[in-house]
């Protein structure tokens, strides 16, 4: 719809609110967009009542037709409860008298189900309101059905002219559930929907490191004990360590040692297993968790790993540098816990430290 359209204008003048303070600019709209229904499908029901030519059916459709456009105009005067109120009344008078003259078989009645889901959407409190009318509409049905089961319709409608008000009913019955159900569920599902991803970004920053976008030790935890919990479960732990990493801080800066571990963690992510969970351990240390595989299986995805590593070149000003990292791998032996593993990683980190660097300990 454009901007300055005449549907975006009708759109935007339907919308509009009452300018009454602390009112529902949402009730409002629907109440006016119901009462169009309700507008339209009178000056249909006036045609079809012509076709039978008893004048008072005419009269009261033509009638019906005026009440909805004054309720319409109404709702820019009076305040939205009061408009919603008479919405409601000149809904039940029309489908009453019409189920009075035209009989129970139109399926007019039907329009008191929308004025059910009305009244329980309109308003987040008063429960017992809702309820007491809720209850005044299902005995309002009732003595409509109990009444036509024992009483001729004033109008006799032939088959065809039966069916075309029974479709033209059932249309717009399903047009008014649409309506007030779209119209208020909207903003429901749009506030649902802020609702999740506002936690799924909350829960993201809980589990995840800011820097790298890799999961915390917080999260690596978490995943490591419900592993371990399964049994039978193949896991290799590696933890890893960029060497010298404090020299790139001091040499080239914090910036350029921040740039260091997001381009080491990218490397991570593609060149590892797909199901291998990678963390950032602490500083510039990671923890790098293989489901599935075996010692001697992570060594080659690790050694693949190192190369691709050793390749990256940095520009550090008016020269370029490499980094590398040393690997401390452990497989779970199946009775070990958590603490007994990191520990064992972090002494094989530390044996491929003291012999050198760039290197996996296994």
């Amino acid at each position: 719809m454009k901007e300055h359209s005449i549907l975006s204008t009708i759109y935007e003048n339907i919308c509009r609110d009452t300018g009454k303070q602390n009112e529902s600019a949402k009730l409002i709209a629907v109440v006016r967009f119901f009462t169009l229904t309700m507008l339209v499908h009178s000056l249909v029901f006036c045609i079809l009542i012509s076709f039978t030519g008893h004048i008072p059916s005419l009269v009261l459709s033509l009638l019906s037709l005026v009440l909805f456009l004054v309720v319409f105009v109404l709702s820019y005067q009076y305040s939205t409860f009061t408009s919603y109120c008479i919405l409601n009344a000149c809904i039940l008078i029309f489908a009453t008298v019409t189920v009075y003259y035209l009989g129970w078989n139109i399926g007019i009645q039907h329009f008191i189900a929308v004025l059910l889901v009305f009244v329980f959407f309109s308003k987040y409190k008063h429960e017992a309101a809702k309820l007491i009318y809720a209850f005044f509409l299902f005995v309002l049905r009732l003595l409509l059905y109990f009444y036509c089961q024992t009483n001729d319709p004033i109008v006799i409608l032939d088959r065809d002219l039966n069916s075309a008000m029974q479709i033209t009913n059932s249309f717009f019955i399903f047009l008014a559930f649409g309506i007030v159900a779209h119209l208020f569920s909207t903003s429901t599902q749009e506030m649902e929907g802020k609702l999740i991803e506002y936690n799924r970004k909350l829960m993201k920053q809980a589990n995840t490191d800011t820097l790298t976008g890799l999961y915390n030790r917080r999260r690596t935890m978490e995943y490591l004990e419900k592993l371990l919990a399964t049994p039978d479960t193949q896991i290799s732990i590696c933890l890893c360590d960029i060497d010298f990493f404090k020299r790139v801080n001091d040499t080239y800066g914090h910036d350029m040692g921040d740039e260091v571990l997001k381009k080491v963690s990218e490397t991570f992510q593609k060149r590892l297993p797909p199901d291998t969970f990678i963390s950032r351990w602490g500083g510039e240390e990671f923890l790098l968790i293989f489901p599935r595989l075996n010692g001697d299986e992570t060594i080659i995805a690790l050694e693949t790993l190192r190369q691709k590593i050793k390749e990256i070149v940095f520009e550090g000003g008016s020269e370029t540098f490499s980094v590398t990292l040393t690997y401390g791998l452990v497989e779970y032996d199946y009775h070990s816990d958590i603490t007994t593993l990191l520990k064992e990683a972090d002494e094989k980190l530390y044996l491929g430290k003291e012999s050198g660097r760039d290197r996996i300990v296994f």
